[in-house]
């Protein structure tokens, strides 16, 4: 790794998500990257289109991205009332980067970001990294249940 630069976007990313800028507010093809992040590193947000992002991005509370120069490496945001709850989405390492306490960074600076920082509850969920985020003070919940609505369900 060469420099790793963290960037906390501004709510709802307008840098990102109108210009594509990455570090030093440089236009990067940041959007492309972020799709393609996606697309290389989680099965959970393979094929997202870049109208979809934006919008996503839009309605993000919170947005981290790390960089190794000008690649992008990491991704995490949040959602939040800013007082009961928030809840983690999203949080992807470039396989190639895992291992060196990334995701670890991504987390903390969303978790002391200024509107969820005092909340009561942050929620996430996961499919394959529970050891993960139980390092990091989470625990699984027994007293609820996760229930879904998959509306994409059947769809081609």
């Amino acid at each position: 790794m060469r420099k790793i630069t963290l960037i906390k976007h501004a709510t709802g990313a307008p840098g990102l998500r109108l210009f594509g800028l990455g570090p030093k507010l440089k236009p990067s093809n940041a959007l492309e990257k972020l799709k393609l992040l996606f697309n290389q590193n989680a099965f959970w947000a393979k094929n997202r289109n870049k109208h979809q992002i934006k919008k996503m991005l839009k309605n993000s509370s919170v947005i981290v991205t790390i960089w190794n120069q000008e690649n992008l490496i990491g991704f995490g945001r949040a959602t939040t009332d800013k007082v009961y709850r928030a809840v983690l989405w999203d949080i992807v390492i470039s396989k190639k980067s895992q291992r060196l306490g990334l995701g670890k960074i991504i987390i903390e600076a969303l978790l002391n970001d200024k509107s969820i920082k005092s909340v009561e509850k942050v929620y996430l969920m996961t499919t394959n990294s529970t050891d993960f985020y139980i390092q990091l003070g989470f625990e699984q919940n027994s007293h609820q249940s996760l229930l879904l609505l998959d509306k994409n369900q059947g769809k081609s």
